[in-house]
Order: C-alpha cells, then structure tokens, then sequence
C-alpha cells in the first residue's frame, strides 16, 4: 500500500466515525445552546466509544477490558 492509499484508508475511517457521531450525538441530541454543552457531550461519546461499548469482533466486551487481557497475558519483555 503507497502513502497516498493510507492516506484515503485514514481519510475514510475519520469521515465514517464523524458521520456516527454527528448521528449519535449532535443529530440525536441536538438543538444545542451552548458550546460547552457540544463539548461535554463530545468527551462523554469518545470515552464511551473508546472505553465502553461493546465490539462483536472482541467477543462483545469494550475495548478497555480487550486491551487489558491482551497486556496481561503478553510475554514480560
């Protein structure tokens, strides 16, 4: 793979996770009144995204709890 594919591989990955955003939260939740109401909102989603919500590929269990057992169970270096 060139750089210029990797490049349209990490473009498509960041629209397709704005786009569940934009429809998760800012749709869904929306109108909004205040910017730091958009921003608590937006950390709120990331830490569930990134911390919390289950993953059928992982064998439905978050992505935290995934990482830890791989680090667990990984050869002391």
């Amino acid at each position: 793979m060139n750089a210029l594919d990797r490049h349209r591989s990490f473009n498509a990955l960041a629209e397709t996770i704005n786009g569940l955003f934009k429809a998760e939260v800012i749709q869904r939740r929306g109108p909004w009144r205040h910017l730091e109401a958009v921003e608590f909102a937006t950390l709120t989603w990331v830490d569930w995204f990134n911390t919390r919500r289950l993953l059928e590929p992982i064998g439905y269990v978050p992505p935290a709890e995934y990482e830890a057992r791989y680090y667990a169970q990984a050869p002391a270096a």
